[in-house]
């Protein structure tokens, strides 16, 4: 299907390329930034929202909070505006494709390669996390993977800055990774985006989701009522510490999570450093990676089936993160917080019976923590000699000692000298907008920055004049990093299209896909050309314009209207004369006809009679023969009644004359009489 969007020019700067995605409230195009020359990425409110103020006030905060994050893990926030009834946002665009497309492609990943994936992920979000932000909406879909391998996290459109007014019982997010607290409507916090991450983290181990139902209120109902079971339920010889892991960031408690983002990446780092070759390559059972999560069915009393939820599993020990923290510390600690719940210890009465309480059960995880200590406590022991069996010269040791200490002094001096006034010291790219090179080259140098240039077309900055800078104005890097900047080369010049071989739509269709506007639009009568086709443009087509340039056109309002004049009683030659002076074509009809009023040639009648038509349209015009000569009968003798009705039978106009009051009602005379005269002529009679 066509896209209105798709080919258009947006705010004169951001040509439409195509469609990438289109969500809830937005679509996504692909589109090139003419003033910068480079692909983005131009989410677009759906028009039905632009109008919504508050959708565009909603959008105006999304633009600000997410342009403030710049991370290497974290999807560019470039600028936001409106045209007209389009409001977008400007990101910036990664070239490659989603988790959700490797999912697809692998069902079940290693976790080696899960983890290295999630790590990225997490690394966005706790920058994220530390800044305020949270997501609200982490799922495969909006984790990015570039061509080149970069990995980010994409549409921080659902985050709000996290502050004392963040308090939203609204239901945001998808909801196979949303959290227990957003579904019952509670507070969400970083820990909300933390549990997302384990829900997919699950996912990419085994393959599926823990929680699936045949509509959407059941997974909700699930994520609140349910516990995430560990993946090495279906993915069997699963290291312990992926599991503690997922588990621990899947609690249904909030304060059984990680704190935020920072907290569960050293934990994720730790756990890919420990794990062996052969847990980091445990390869995902086939079958484990295809199934899909089916409704459980339980037969009723009477035997039919009957579909409820997925039972819930058992809660598996999660680690609150300041306990988890003290665990970490103290085995011991953790030994106790791993005992297992609700385990009774007999009475004294059952002393002698030969019962004696297990011992506490520790996770895979802790247990090798523990294991790994002692193996490092017996180290050292056996490395530990007894007694001194060199002494040594004392005063030489201590020179050893004074010249490491000097060593350590300068290597710190240099160190803070480089990272505080040298090159590696932090600074701000200053604005050089609209100044010559020499002058932006000079500020940078002030500043200690080393500088490229690189040409861009620019409709707004004179040639030659800078039009900005790569690291943007404002941003804080190391003054050993490069700055390039961005020279005007004028505006970039297009050939404007030939307009003049369609109508006004087509017109507008070609301007719009050229990048330039449409100007003034003239009518005009044309006899040629069909109403509505573009007769002229001006600019003439071919003629070189920068994007936006104004086209007037001329269009054509079709044949002018003429009058058709009447030529009713004039003679024939003179009727005509008329009818094409008047710019149309007389047609004489080839039958005349007998007409009492009409003198002999002249024009009895005309079709059409009147209104108008375009020019060479044909007149018809109807000629007389004159009155028709009718026999007048002699009426002397007769009864003057009598006569008068025969002749105006006939007619005639009869006129009556009496002699002495007309006593007797006889016509002694008539005139005209026993001759032909013109129908319509006067018979006199007269009668005594």
């Amino acid at each position: 299907m066509s896209d209105p969007v798709a080919g258009t020019l947006v705010d004169n700067r951001y040509a439409v390329t195509s469609r990438l995605a289109r969500g809830g409230m937005s679509t996504v195009y692909l589109a090139v930034d003419q003033r910068l020359d480079r692909e983005v990425a131009l989410k677009v409110l759906h028009p039905h929202l632009a109008a919504d103020e508050n959708f565009l006030g909603r959008l105006g905060r999304e633009a600000k909070a997410a342009a403030r994050l710049s991370h290497p893990h974290v999807v560019g926030v470039l600028d936001q505006g409106n045209d007209g009834n389009t409001a977008y946002l400007v990101m910036e665009y990664i070239k490659g494709h989603t988790l959700r497309d490797l999912l697809r492609e692998r069902v079940a990943l290693t976790p080696r390669l899960a983890l290295a994936l999630i790590d990225p992920v997490v690394e966005g979000l706790a920058a994220a996390h530390a800044a305020g932000f949270i997501h609200r909406d982490v799922k495969p879909e909006n984790v990015l993977i570039a061509d080149d391998g970069r990995i980010k996290i994409g549409d921080f459109g659902l985050a709000r800055a996290v502050t004392s007014s963040t308090s939203t019982g609204a239901l945001i997010g998808t909801v196979a990774y949303i959290s227990p607290e957003l579904v019952l409507g509670k507070p969400a916090d970083a820990r909300s985006d933390v549990y997302a991450v384990g829900i997919m983290l699950y996912e990419m181990l085994t393959g599926r989701q823990p929680f699936e139902g045949e509509v959407p209120i059941q997974v909700a109902y699930q994520h609140v009522n349910d516990v995430v079971g560990p993946p090495s339920d279906l993915v069997p010889r699963l290291a312990g510490e992926v599991d503690e892991l997922v588990q621990w960031c899947t609690a249904n408690d909030p304060e059984n999570r990680p704190v935020d983002g920072n907290a569960l990446l050293q934990e994720l780092r730790h756990i890919r450093t420990n794990l062996t070759d052969a847990e980091l390559d445990l390869q995902p059972p086939a079958a484990a990676a295809a199934a899909g999560l089916h409704q459980t069915e339980v037969l009723g009393r009477a035997g039919n089936p009957t579909t409820l939820m997925p039972p819930s599993r058992p809660a598996a020990p999660a680690y609150p993160p300041r306990q988890y923290r003290q665990a970490e510390a103290n085995p011991t600690e953790q030994v106790a917080y791993h005992q297992r719940p609700g385990l009774t210890l007999p009475d004294d009465d059952d002393a002698g019976s030969g019962w004696s309480p297990p011992p506490p059960r520790l996770g895979k995880r802790a247990q090798r923590k523990v294991d790994r200590e002692s193996e490092k406590l017996r180290a050292a022991a056996a490395a530990t000699p007894v007694r001194t069996l060199r002494e040594g010269n004392p005063h030489r040791r201590g020179l050893v000692w004074v010249v490491i200490l000097i060593l350590a002094a300068l290597l710190a001096t240099g160190a803070g000298w480089f990272f505080g006034m040298g090159p590696g010291a932090a600074a701000a790219v200053p604005a050089v907008a609209n100044k010559t090179v020499a002058q932006a080259q000079q500020l940078l140098d002030t500043v200690g920055f080393h500088s490229t240039t690189s040409d861009v077309f620019d409709d707004d900055v004179p040639t030659g004049l800078v039009v900005g800078s790569e690291p943007a104005a404002g941003t804080e890097i190391r003054k050993f990093q490069p700055v390039s900047l961005l020279v005007s080369k004028g505006p970039q010049l297009f050939p404007l299209p030939d307009l003049t071989h369609g109508n006004l739509d087509d017109a507008k269709m070609a301007l719009n896909g050229a990048g330039m506007a449409l100007g003034t639009v003239t009518e005009k009568f044309d006899d040629q050309a069909a109403a509505g086709s573009v007769l002229s443009q001006d600019p003439a087509a071919g003629t070189p314009a920068r994007h936006g340039t104004p086209v007037g056109i001329t269009v054509s309002k079709g044949p002018q209207p003429l009058p058709v004049p009447s030529v009713v009683g004039k003679k024939g030659d003179d009727a005509v004369a008329a009818i094409e002076a008047a710019g149309l074509t007389a047609k004489v009809a080839p039958d005349r006809v007998f007409d009492r009023n009409v003198p002999e040639g002249a024009v009895v009648s005309q079709t059409p009679a009147d209104g108008t038509l375009t020019r060479g349209g044909s007149v018809t015009l109807t000629l007389s023969k004159g009155p028709k000569m009718v026999a007048v009968p002699s009426f002397i003798g007769k009864q003057a009644a009598e006569a008068e009705q025969a002749l105006k039978k006939l007619g005639f106009e009869v006129r009556r004359n009496n002699i002495l009051g007309g006593f007797f009602g006889t016509v002694r005379d008539q005139s005209p009489v026993n001759r032909e005269v013109p129908e319509g002529s006067v018979v006199t009679i007269t009668v005594v």
